[in-house]
Parts: structure tokens; C-alpha cells; sequence
């Protein structure tokens, strides 16, 4: 099939619970219905599918880097046969602000492209494996889809994955130069950025590379179409730490838009 409705979240949670983390709820009637599109067969020869999430008026989800009042999404697709490796594209994500904290993610419908990497290239994909994500209305519940369809080959191009894959930050190359200081509890990064304003509320992401380690909401400062974003990056051991700078990546996003750089040079 190409595309399999999973369910709405009432009729999931006797599923969710035998597959999900104890933390794991279920959320009111209604809120949230999730779709997995099966996609179609790359020219590179991977799989193009994608997870689409519709959430009740007032109700939002989260982008990969939430923001301190988020909570980031994971997924184990171990269950999954002649399936090598997975990860998702991100469209252009919102920024909400609630009882003065930021948070980074979706409301509405969002597509999210999942790009699938067989084992055996001519074989068909069963994917099967659990998602943890967070829905937030005024206060935020952690839930779990559980995931299971054979994908088809080579499949169709599918509208809606290829509309979310447009809206997919560009990756740029800007000039970057990041300062980095040990503290106490780890680094200090203060990155500039050369590039023009995106557009009213301009925010910045600043993302280590290494999902453990907790980033600080950056403090920007602009002066004309340099963007100085300074931001503290702490590990789990609260100490310093060396820094892949090559694995940083900061996204910038303002007026609907969004760009990625990555890597953190001196400078």
C-alpha cells in the first residue's frame, strides 16, 4: 500500500503501550492523526516516504531542535526488515512562544520526509519501529506512534512528500566564524554570521552535533548583515569539552524562512 492510516490517538493507546517508554501517555480524543505515505524509489535508489501529522486546532508538535519548552522527537525502526538506515527531512518549522519560553516545531498538517536507505537495493522495505513525539496545546503530553507497512517498489512520487521536501531549509555558505571558551559546565560559542535578515522575529538554532549535549536559547545581536549569535553548550558531564566544530550546524529562521550552515570555523 502506498499510503496506511494508523489511527487517531484514541484508538492507539492499547498499541503505544506495549511499545512505548514509561514516560509515554495517551492525548485526548481527537488531537492527533498520523499517516505514513509510502513514497516512491530514488534515483539514488532509496525510499522516499514520509510520516504526516495532523493536529486538532491550538495543538503543535515539535522540529528536531525544540527549544527548552520542547520536547525532540526520536525514532527506533528496529523491527524493520532489509531497512539500512532512515532519517528525517525537516521543512521550514514555526517558532511559538508560551509563558516566555521558545519552542520550534509545527501546527496544523506537517509532512515529514523520511528518506529510507535498503539493505538489499531491489528489495522491498518493511518498516516497522516506534516514534516518541510530543504534542503541546497549553501543556505538552510525550506520546507514541507505533509504525508498520510494506513500502512499495519502486512506488509513485507522492505530492505532499515532494511539497515538504521543497520546503526543506537550502544549505548555505555563508561566511561563519565561531569563538569557542571553555565555562564551567562547558563551551561557549559565539558565533558571527554573515547574512541578510530572513525576516520579522529572526531567531537562531545552534545545534553541537551530538544530541546530549544541551544547547542554550542563543542571545543575537545584529548589525547590519552580520548576526552575532552567542549561545552555551553543555555536555552531560557539565564540564568542558572539544567541540567538532565541523558538526555544528545553526539554522536561521525568520519570516517564514529558513537557512542551515554547517560547521562552526575560528575565526
Amino acid at each position: 500500500m502506498t499510503r496506511r492510516l494508523l489511527t487517531t490517538l484514541a484508538t492507539l493507546a492499547a498499541v503505544a503501550a506495549l511499545a512505548a517508554p514509561a514516560a509515554a501517555q495517551t492525548a485526548p480524543d481527537g488531537v492527533l492523526q498520523a499517516e505514513l505515505l509510502g513514497g516512491w524509489r530514488t534515483e539514488a535508489g532509496t525510499q522516499m516516504a514520509g510520516l504526516k501529522l495532523t493536529l486538532a486546532p491550538g495543538w503543535k508538535t515539535y522540529w528536531r531542535a525544540p527549544g527548552d519548552a520542547g520536547i525532540p522527537p526520536l525514532a527506533d525502526w528496529t523491527g524493520s526488515e532489509n531497512l539500512g538506515a532512515a532519517r528525517f527531512h525537516w521543512p521550514v518549522p514555526e517558532v511559538f512562544d508560551l509563558s516566555g519560553m521558545r519552542s520550534i516545531g509545527y501546527a496544523g498538517e506537517v509532512v515529514l520526509p523520511l528518506e529510507l536507505v535498503p539493505r538489499d537495493g531491489g528489495g522491498a522495505i518493511r518498516l516497522s519501529g516506534v516514534v516518541d513525539l510530543g504534542i503541546c496545546e497549553e501543556i505538552c503530553v510525550p506520546v507514541s506512534l507505533r509504525l508498520a507497512a510494506d513500502l512499495p517498489v519502486p512506488g509513485a512520487p507522492d505530492a505532499a512528500i515532494r511539497a515538504a521536501l521543497d520546503a526543506v531549509p537550502p544549505q548555505v555558505t555563508a561566511p561563519v566564524r565561531c569563538r569557542v571558551e571553555p565555562i564551567r559546565d562547558g563551551l561557549r560559542v559565539t558565533a558571527e554570521i554573515t547574512h541578510p535578515a530572513l525576516g520579522p522575529g529572526e531567531v537562531a538554532v545552534i545545534e553541537a552535533g551530538d544530541p546530549s549535549v544541551w544547547v542554550s536559547e542563543p542571545v543575537l545581536a545584529r548589525a547590519g548583515p552580520v548576526l552575532t549569535a552567542v549561545a552555551d553548550l553543555v555536555p552531560a558531564e557539565a564540564r568542558p569539552f572539544a567541540l567538532d566544530r565541523s558538526a555544528v550546524v545553526i539554522t536561521l529562521i525568520g519570516g517564514g524562512k529558513a537557512v542551515e550552515l554547517k560547521g562552526c570555523p575560528a575565526g
